[in-house]
């Protein structure tokens, strides 16, 4: 009887062929934030990309980068709200911490900071612990620093203060 697997059998075996394997699509919202031109690593972090337009309300609980343009309002507490080079939002912005690369038209209000790059513009009124506004960065509103905490994010505007 014929064992074709035997050594010496006459014809050696060929091996099955290597086949490369398909690359499978991942899907992902999370996009490494930008921080002075580094990638910094993000958790959950959706995109609305170049030719999205949204009307309306936008909120979550998780981190938004803005490439597209956005008109509304912009409410995510406890999270980063980063409007890229190509992003243009007119609309109220509630975060903890708002990235301006590209245009805003509309109040700021940050728990945590605002954070407006040598390239992007803003226009409204700015209320957060921390502000930081590059070189080159346009600007034009006004700023109210208000201490981090419960006390100084529900602080009542003194009186006779009517802006």
């Amino acid at each position: 009887m014929w064992k074709p697997n035997q050594p010496g059998s006459g014809t050696p075996a060929t091996p099955e062929p290597v086949r490369p394997a398909t690359p499978t699509p991942s899907f992902e919202t999370a996009r490494p934030a930008v921080a002075g031109g580094t990638a910094v690593p993000s958790g959950e972090q959706a995109t609305i990309g170049k030719s999205l337009v949204v009307k309306g309300e936008v909120s979550g609980s998780e981190s938004l980068y803005i490439d597209g343009k956005v008109e509304g309002a912009i409410n995510l507490p406890g999270n980063r709200v980063t409007v890229g080079r190509n992003g243009q939002v007119a609309a109220n912005i509630m975060a903890r911490e708002i990235v301006v690369l590209g245009k805003v038209r509309g109040n700021c209000q940050a728990s945590d900071r605002v954070d407006i790059r040598s390239e992007g513009s803003l226009t409204g009124d700015v209320i957060a612990a921390r502000i930081s506004i590059e070189d080159g960065a346009f600007f034009k509103g006004g700023i109210d620093i208000r201490k981090p905490g419960p006390e100084g994010a529900a602080a009542p505007k003194p009186e006779g203060d009517d802006k």
